[in-house]
């Protein structure tokens, strides 16, 4: 942006900021940090597209709108329960441990061939379901759980200090009888 639009863009917000916080205290319920976020974020998107706005005021006001009507959907699917006590917290995990098993879990990953990687990712990070999986590398439900099943158990082989950290929920297991590295294919 250069100098020119900068200066109306402050003279914009110098003059109407006051009229617009109201606008976002209003729907915001009261809440008047809520508010501040809202205006903030709407003048960011507006300083973004300046030079192409042609009723500035009317464009922010619609950014709100839309933006607070974001945060009820957000709100509504996330609801907090409130309790009496609050729940205990957890221990700091501790940095350096962290740190040693992502750089296992990295070396492991390396080792696995790059249809076991994606598989991985795409189920484990992504959270992609199998069906969703399948359709990105064109292949088979049945095809992503034996590669899912494979690529988990070699990693088992490959890293067995991750398993310690992985809960025991009987899905995606390696079979029952131990496999050395060779019987396991990548």
């Amino acid at each position: 942006m250069d100098a020119e639009l900068q200066e109306t863009f402050r003279e914009f917000v110098d003059s109407r900021s006051s009229a617009l916080l109201r606008t976002a205290v209003l729907l915001t319920g009261g809440d008047r940090h809520a508010a501040e976020d809202l205006l903030q974020n709407a003048l960011i998107r507006a300083a973004g597209r300046w030079q192409r706005i042609d009723e500035p005021e009317a464009y922010v006001r619609q950014v709100l709108y839309r933006q607070q009507i974001s945060r009820w959907r957000l709100k509504w699917r996330r609801r907090e329960l409130t309790v009496a006590d609050p729940p205990e917290s957890q221990p700091a995990p501790d940095a350096a441990a962290t740190a040693d098993l992502r750089l296992v879990l990295r070396a492991a990953l390396a080792r696995l061939t790059a249809r076991q990687r994606t598989v991985l990712v795409l189920r484990y990070f992504e959270d992609l379901p199998e069906a969703d999986v399948a359709r990105l590398l064109g292949c088979s439900v049945g095809t992503v759980r034996s590669t899912t099943h494979r690529s988990l158990a070699r990693l088992r082989i490959l890293a067995p200090e991750l398993a310690a950290l992985a809960p025991d929920t009987g899905r995606d297991q390696p079979p029952s009888r131990d496999h050395s590295p060779a019987e396991v294919r990548p």
